[in-house]
């Protein structure tokens, strides 16, 4: 069992067998995730106005805060807010001062669970610039809470991002890419109730509905093949 198609891809290509995999894909908890006001989850976190860019993830090379960093250089409006800890931060830093986007740049560190949902809210788009993922939780969870998302086109991402409701998937993990991404997705940008309504179809009944029928279809296999083996 794999969250994406791309793992269980992966899976037989190492050897493993066709008829053996299955996709049950991760859902997101949609009475904690959900849309908050914009202008009041700002005002409680303390977030200004205009235009903001969000990036949640541990600062690791392969989540790809850099490439988020460097695209500020393009929208000179906008602010870019971090959200995790990790070794890069120092780095990341950095490359913020390089280009000087410092103050535009801020450092949020790890937020509790219960403050992400603001934290979505308070977003115009979450930016995802991953250079590898299975099935990213923080996509659908952006998403319920009515905010779109821009992310590279790579694992199981595309099986996330699959209408303009969701949001944008970049050409290429690259800062061109992730500029014109943002660019299509301001120009038409989904309302945050289409957003929300995309996001539903990810609930977790869907996925435990399948594990259920897996899980009969190998009980009844059992019993067909040897009638005493269970009980």
């Amino acid at each position: 069992i794999g969250v994406c198609r791309d793992l269980m891809d992966r899976l037989v290509r190492l050897g493993g067998r066709a008829d053996k995999t299955h996709v049950f894909r991760n859902g997101v908890d949609l009475e904690r995730f959900v849309p908050r006001d914009q202008a009041e989850a700002r005002q409680r976190l303390g977030l200004p106005d205009g235009r903001i860019l969000l990036s949640v993830g541990n600062l690791v090379e392969l989540k790809g805060h850099h490439i988020a960093i460097e695209a500020m250089t393009r929208f000179p409006d906008a602010r870019l807010f971090i959200l995790g800890e990790g070794e890069e931060r120092k780095n990341l830093k950095a490359l913020a001062e390089h280009h000087d986007v410092a103050d535009r740049v801020t450092f949020a560190g790890a937020r509790p669970q219960s403050e992400l949902s603001y934290w979505y809210s308070a977003a115009d788009a979450l930016v995802l610039c991953s250079s590898r993922e299975g099935w990213a939780n923080v996509l659908l969870e952006s998403m319920a809470c009515g905010t779109p998302v821009v992310a590279t086109p790579l694992g199981g991402t595309p099986e996330v991002v699959q209408s303009p409701d969701a949001g944008r998937l970049m050409a290429e993990r690259s800062v061109n890419a992730l500029v014109d991404a943002l660019e299509a997705l301001f120009a038409a940008r989904p309302s945050r109730q289409a957003v929300r309504a995309y996001a539903e179809q990810f609930d977790w009944a869907e996925t435990t509905r399948c594990q259920l029928a897996l899980f009969k279809q190998i009980m009844g296999s059992r019993r067909a093949a040897d009638p005493n083996s269970m009980t």
